[in-house]
């Protein structure tokens, strides 16, 4: 019978210096490709980390990198295509709410959006296409997304670090309390943002000549 030790195997892997070009391409990916788990790989980086490998700074520096990168490359797509992508969803569609949220959270709130999508998968990518579709300043998308990208990258690390503390014996473990710890945070913000979406829409619509030009400015190509 054949055995695999899962721990020994991470452990190998997460003393290699590919680990940091690893986070790096991931991370980047999630940001315009989000099927590739950034943070599962970001908070395990953070749960060796507290055992002193990887180093945990150079962790978070390269998820952050990465965020940044990723993000600018979502920023291109909804620059030069978003418009005719997001015209093509079903208004109303559970695809394209993410996207009319974000529409007008960016013109109610401006960029401080991108900071608190940062942490929540399915609106982050839907956050940085919007913008690029709506012609956001591309010099006030590189600063608020920093911000997000080096909070995200910081606090994901750093959670998955408590969680190697906590378990430092049995560092799968400790995986699963970062991760734990990690979507509950994701699912309140999450929380918030759909409630308070819900009560914009019930605002717009005692209010139609509101909702009509939000729609109008909303999303252009």
């Amino acid at each position: 019978m054949i055995t695999i030790d899962v721990v020994g195997l991470l452990n190998g892997a997460m003393g290699s210096p590919w680990l940091y070009l690893a986070v790096f391409v991931f991370v980047a990916i999630d940001g315009f490709f989000p099927t590739i788990p950034g943070e599962t790989l970001v908070v395990t980086s953070g749960v060796f980390a507290a055992s002193g490998n990887p180093n945990l700074p150079a962790v978070i520096a390269v998820g952050a990198l990465g965020g940044f990168v990723g993000d600018h490359v979502s920023y291109a797509i909804g620059y030069t295509a978003g418009g005719r992508l997001i015209d093509r969803m079903r208004p109303g569609s559970r695809k394209r709410k993410p996207f009319d949220w974000a529409s007008r959270a960016l013109h109610e709130r401006g960029g401080g959006v991108l900071v608190i999508c940062r942490f929540i998968p399915g609106c982050r990518t839907a956050a940085t296409l919007t913008t690029g579709s709506v012609r956001f300043p591309r010099a006030s998308f590189a600063l608020f997304t920093g911000i997000g990208v080096t909070c995200w990258a910081t606090y994901f690390t750093l959670v998955g670090y408590v969680g190697g503390i906590t378990f430092q014996r049995q560092p799968l473990l400790g995986v699963l309390l970062g991760i734990g710890m990690a979507m509950v945070v994701a699912g309140v913000i999450e929380g918030v943002r759909h409630l308070r979406s819900r009560r914009l829409s019930a605002d717009l619509s005692e209010n139609p000549d509101s909702s009509e030009e939000t729609s109008t400015t909303a999303v252009r190509d």
